[in-house]
C-alpha cells in the first residue's frame, strides 16, 4: 500500500516594508544609543535588514529630490509659502491659501508616482 504524500511545508510570506517603515526604525535606531546587533534583537529584526536599508536609503539621499511649486495666482495678496517634505522625499512648496482637499489630492498623486 503506497503511503500518502506529504504536504508541501508552508513558508511563511515574507513582509514588504515600506519606505516611510525603514526610515521610521532607522531614525529609531539612531536615537536609542543601540548598537545595530543590539537593536535588531530587541526589535525581532535581522541585522542585515537594517543595513541594507541603510544603504539602499543611502542611495536615495544621493539622488536629487524633486522641488514642485505652485504658484499663487496674480489676484491674490502674496502670500508665504508652506514647504511639505513627502515622505518619498519630493520637496513641496505651496501657497498658504490652497484649499485642503487639492492639496490631499496632490499629495496622494504625488506619493503614489514617486
Amino acid at each position: 500500500m503506497p503511503k500518502p504524500a506529504a504536504a508541501a511545508p508552508s513558508s511563511p510570506r515574507r513582509r514588504r516594508w515600506k519606505i516611510a517603515e525603514a526610515r521610521s526604525i532607522l531614525a529609531a535606531l539612531a536615537s536609542s544609543g543601540l548598537s545595530l546587533p543590539e537593536f535588531a534583537i530587541r526589535k525581532g529584526l535581522e541585522p542585515q535588514r537594517l543595513r541594507r536599508w541603510r544603504r539602499q536609503l543611502a542611495r536615495e539621499v544621493r539622488r536629487p529630490a524633486a522641488v514642485i511649486e505652485l504658484l499663487p495666482s496674480p489676484n491674490l495678496r502674496p502670500v508665504e509659502p508652506i514647504e511639505i517634505v513627502l515622505t518619498s522625499g519630493v520637496t513641496l512648496r505651496v501657497a498658504e491659501t490652497i484649499e485642503p482637499a487639492a492639496l490631499a489630492r496632490l499629495v496622494t498623486a504625488l506619493e503614489r508616482g514617486c
